[in-house]
């Protein structure tokens, strides 16, 4: 089961996908994507860990959450952004490669037998980014958006913290 989690910055996205898991078991994981790019974004870091309490079973990995061993649980994945920002960092922005590779890892991740809950972002629908890099990285998030959205079975996408459902 895949639930597809979207929406704007500070949206309620994290929030309604964390009490989504608990609703659905008592011992969710939740997968953090994030890589310590400064001290700004270990502050942001720490406070997402300070919202969760002791129930919550938390696993940092930033590229290949497929290759966990995560077969039965409840999983929130956050975020897609962040994750699709390490794999176009290491092909040093090439699409094509990071495309496939997000591809590839979702469609391995598909045919895990657990509850996903993959929290993303719609950055498309703000200001256009004033450098190529940002151009691409707002076309990348996109396809890839859409290539979750096809395989979710259930897709949320969320405003001011209401959950509008798509799928």
């Amino acid at each position: 089961m895949i639930y597809y989690i979207t929406g704007g910055t500070r949206s309620g996205k994290s929030n309604y996908a964390q009490k989504l898991a608990l609703g659905l078991c008592h011992n969710p994981v939740y997968l953090a994507t994030a890589r310590k790019w400064d001290a700004d974004f270990e502050d942001r870091i720490k406070r997402h860990q300070q919202d969760r309490d002791e129930s919550w079973e938390n696993i940092e990995e930033e590229k290949h959450p497929s290759k966990l061993v995560l077969k039965g649980r409840v999983i929130v994945l956050d975020c897609v952004t962040l994750w699709l920002t390490n794999f176009f960092s290491d092909t040093k922005y090439n699409i094509d490669e990071t495309l496939s590779s997000m591809k590839a890892e979702i469609d391995e991740l598909a045919i895990i037998e657990a509850t996903w809950i993959i929290i993303s972002n719609e950055i498309g629908m703000g200001m256009h980014a004033d450098t190529e890099v940002g151009r691409k990285f707002a076309d990348l998030q996109g396809w890839i958006n859409q290539h979750l959205a096809a395989k979710a079975d259930k897709a949320i996408f969320m405003v001011s913290g209401i959950p509008l459902n798509l799928k």
